[in-house]
């Protein structure tokens, strides 16, 4: 009895557990191939609970969902006009029918590596037709139309569809950023000492023509100080005539106390005349009275 007992207990966990095997769940965002023996048997693309044979077959599930994919490697393109460009590219894909994906690429890693070199293979296509002033213009949504479509005539032969391949950065390669960089740093120096050359030629030209106005304001001053100078002189000298010939004796002793200052002034000089010269005619007599 205990025997019979153990076997049922046996039985119904093995059915238990082939029945737990013979159901499987499909999420809303993935799709399922039922495998019998690696070969497929049905795709399951709807949502819920599905049947499969316990042990004999297996499943395999698919994004439904939109993927996206990011060159490892800056892939070096040759443009027409023999420049050269490292292009990184941003791609998005989904996976539309899973059976033929299956078959070509079996699962998403192997479809990531055969998807890369289709768009490394039709950048490299597409961009060598084109010159390095068409990339930079606004024809630039017009090129990653055409890559797109080329690719995706491509990838639907693998159960793949591309929402959009996008270039992420198209720069020059290292050596040539730096070649460029150099000649772009002379061009700017050499523009520079020509901004300084011509700097220098108009300050020169500034410094000249101030100096020519400075010197025509000096002589045009000198000029008319004289002219006030000479005015003042005249005016000096009427005023003094004016004074003097009112008074002919006084004019004549100023003009000895004039000559007397101007001839004493230096204690160095020796003057020997005689007492009754008429240069000393306002010194007087012991009293000191005028003649």
């Amino acid at each position: 009895m205990s025997s019979f007992r153990l076997f049922t207990y046996i039985f119904i966990v093995i059915l238990g557990f082939c029945l737990y095997s013979s159901f499987f769940t499909v999420d809303q965002t993935k799709q399922a191939i039922v495998l019998q023996f690696g070969e497929p048997k049905r795709v399951v693309t709807k949502p819920g609970l599905n049947f499969k044979v316990p042990f004999i077959q297996e499943v395999a599930y698919f994004e439904k969902r939109v993927l996206s994919l990011v060159s490892r490697d800056s892939e070096e393109v040759i443009l027409s006009d023999q420049k050269r460009l490292e292009v990184d590219t941003y791609s998005r894909f989904k996976i539309i029918d899973p059976l033929l994906f299956y078959q070509t690429v079996r699962n998403e890693l192997g479809a990531r590596q055969r998807l890369e070199s289709i768009i490394d293979s039709s950048v490299r296509r597409v961009l060598g037709k084109l010159k390095l002033v068409s990339i930079l213009s606004d024809a630039r949504q017009k090129i990653v139309e055409d890559i797109s479509s080329e690719v995706n005539e491509t990838v639907k032969r693998l159960g793949m569809k591309i929402i959009d391949v996008r270039i992420r950065r198209a720069d020059y390669p290292e050596a040539t950023s730096q070649n460029i960089f150099n000649r772009m740093r002379s061009e700017r120096e050499q523009e520079a000492k020509e901004f300084r050359a011509q700097g220098a030629e108009e300050a020169q030209k500034i410094r000249a023509n101030a100096e020519k106005q400075k010197t025509v304001l000096l002589a045009e001053a000198e000029r008319e100080a004289e002219a006030i100078r000479g005015d003042g002189d005249g005016l000096a000298i009427k005023i003094y005539a004016d004074a003097f010939g009112r008074d002919a004796k006084f004019f004549k002793f100023y003009r000895s106390m004039q000559a007397y200052e101007k001839t004493f002034v230096d204690k160095d000089t020796t003057m020997i005349l005689s007492p009754e010269s008429e240069f000393f005619s306002f010194f007087g007599d012991k009293k000191g009275n005028l003649p």
